[in-house]
């Protein structure tokens, strides 16, 4: 009766085997080494079990109960290296072969032969018995014990702690992989204690059950696919740091680079909730209810929420990133990447820094430049309206003079009024003009201030300053600027025009030093219309520019000038017309031929 019940249990275990021999062989979610290991695995526990079922069947046909055994060694003596590889491949992701892994295998192939010649050798059993507590042992079984165990040990540490790295002592992976281990050790080595009373059937028996409880960690808690350390290694090389968190927001998982970057060691994070680690860390620019909240939401949603924070206790600022991870739609555990962007912060606030310093500087040279520009053009002015003072003073003198001159008759009178009127014609002319350059400077100086104020000015005014504030730079260069202005000049721009002289006066500087200092060269300043935009053109005949400068121009702060120039004039400008304006920039430039700028603004 005890037989029928053994080789139930027996076919039992033969029907697992083959079962998580189908479903293994289909099954994609593991590397190809741990996939044929665990055939392997379930082809010995077949073999294994069928030797000892026809062993069962065969037991009154006079046949030595070792021979069946003998077979039987095929499954029960390889079993424990392929748990060995087991452990290393999984540790290892992809194992390489050495050579001497080939000594491994003199003790099971020892094993197997001592296993079919034990009739006569007795090295293996002296006595044997299927039932272990009546069984006598001979003197080779204590190093093939010794050696079986010794391999399964180590296989199953090695998969048990890298498990552990990898999820968690309290993972369901971890607690299937002890508790499948421990089913078949347990039951040998309390037979051999002689506290169970066992038979040579049951331990084949228990690893198939062990195979059972493997291959749910496998199929529903997806242990084949648990990151092997070799993976870890990557993860923790890492620059950016991850969390995963269980259901319940209890962190399962995380890489080296998360430790090092708060400082903290393995046990201050494994199974710790989140939340309470946050607070641990202390000192973050977020909301923990919404961060909360944002976790639950993600468990109900593949979408990526994403988040800054900043933790200024360890002065790091990180881009965060949480999303689920899931399998078939089930939901299985949430991923909390976060990538460090303290450097690029720190650099982008340099920059920043850096961008106003040169703003500055380009506003200083600027601010040169129009003082410049108003030396030379109020100096010809009151050079001429000194002049016509001393007209005057002469004019003055001589008609004070002839009040009692008999010689003078009313017409000299007149004479000297109108001379009079001539010179305080031009002075006025001159005045004039002087509040002109004084009304065009102020503007600009308003302009580099930060002044934005938008307004209404004609084509006619903006031209009018433009020549105003350069004709001072175009005479220094003895350079002529020809302007043709071939729409109505009296056309309303809506903008701040002083921001729009200062855009064109700085093309005119850059085609200028085009030409290097070569005197009597042209600009051309054309004022056209095209469709619903008003295209003003600034070209030159100049060097024009480089490709490598072409293909930049409006993208950085680029400058031929070498250190003369700090590349914000044309960038600025770009943006300026496009801010201010709505309008665009294009430009048109090959070298030795000249250069053509298009500012184009909608009216």
């Amino acid at each position: 009766m005890q037989n029928i019940q053994y080789l139930i249990l027996l076919m039992l275990s033969m029907i697992i085997s083959l079962s998580i021999f189908f479903i293994v062989r289909k099954y994609n979610g593991s590397t190809k080494q741990i996939k044929v290991i665990t055939l392997l695995l379930t082809v010995c526990t077949f073999v294994w079990s069928l030797s000892l079922t026809f062993q069962i069947l065969f037991q009154n046909s006079g046949l030595p109960l070792t021979l069946f055994e003998g077979f039987a060694s095929f499954g029960a003596c390889f079993l424990p290296i392929l748990i060995l590889f087991w452990g290393l491949t999984f540790a290892q992701t992809n194992l390489s072969f050495k050579w001497y892994y080939l000594l491994l295998f003199v003790i099971p192939i020892l094993s197997t032969v001592l296993m079919f010649t034990d009739s006569s050798t007795h090295l293996f059993y002296e006595h044997y018995s299927i039932n272990l507590s009546e069984t006598t042992y001979g003197p080779y079984f204590m190093i093939h014990s010794i050696f079986s165990y010794t391999c399964i040990l180590i296989g199953v540490l090695i998969l048990f702690y890298y498990s552990i790295r990898n999820a968690g002592f309290f993972s369901r992976q971890s607690l299937l992989l002890v508790l499948g281990t421990l089913v078949p050790t347990a039951t040998n080595v309390l037979s051999y204690l002689g506290i169970l009373n066992a038979t040579v059937y049951l331990t084949p028996i228990t690893f198939s059950i062990a195979l059972s409880i493997y291959a749910i960690a496998i199929f529903k808690f997806k242990f084949l696919t648990v990151a092997p350390i070799a993976l870890q290694r990557i993860v923790d090389r890492m620059s950016d740091s991850y969390l995963v968190l269980n259901s319940d927001n209890i962190i399962t998982d995380f890489n080296q680079t998360f430790l090092n970057s708060f400082k903290l060691s393995s046990s201050e994070v494994r199974n710790k909730n989140i939340i309470d680690l946050f607070n641990y860390i202390k000192d973050f620019d977020i909301d923990l209810n919404e961060f909360l909240d944002t976790l639950e939401s993600v468990k109900k949603s593949t979408d990526t929420y994403r988040f800054k924070i900043k933790f200024s206790k360890i002065d790091k600022s990180f881009n965060v990133e949480v999303n689920s991870i899931n399998s078939k739609g089930k939901f299985l555990a949430t991923l909390v990447l976060l990538k460090d962007e303290t450097q690029h912060v720190k650099d982008m606030e340099i920059i920043k820094s850096n961008q106003e310093l040169l703003m500055e500087r380009e506003r200083l040279a600027s601010l040169g430049q129009l003082i410049g520009g108003i030396a030379h053009n109020l100096k010809t002015p009151i050079m001429s309206i000194s002049g016509a003072a001393e007209g005057l003073t002469d004019l003055v003198k001589e008609y004070d003079s002839s009040i009692d001159d008999p010689q003078v008759n009313s017409a000299d009178h007149h004479d000297i009024a109108n001379d009079m009127s001539e010179w305080i014609e031009k002075i006025k002319t001159h005045t004039s003009y002087m509040s002109d350059v004084i009304t065009a400077v102020k503007g600009q100086a308003v302009t580099l201030s930060a002044g934005d104020t938008k307004t209404d000015f004609t084509v006619e005014e903006l031209i009018k300053r433009v020549n105003i504030l350069m004709k001072h730079e175009l005479k220094s260069a003895l350079v002529n600027l020809n302007t043709d202005i071939k729409i109505d000049s009296s056309l309303i721009i809506k903008g701040n025009v002083n921001i729009l002289v200062q855009v064109i006066n700085n093309m005119i500087s850059n085609a200028i030093q085009s030409y290097n200092g070569t005197p009597d060269k042209n600009i051309d300043l054309i004022v056209d219309k095209n469709d619903n935009n008003i295209v003003i053109q600034i070209k030159d005949y100049g060097c024009g520019m480089p490709k490598e400068v072409q293909d930049k121009l409006f993208k950085e702060m680029i400058t031929t000038k070498g250190k003369n120039g700090t590349g914000l004039g044309l960038f600025m400008s770009y943006s300026t017309i496009r801010g201010n304006f709505n309008g665009n920039i294009s430009f048109d430039s090959k070298q030795n031929v000249g250069t053509t700028f298009e500012i184009i603004i909608p009216v």
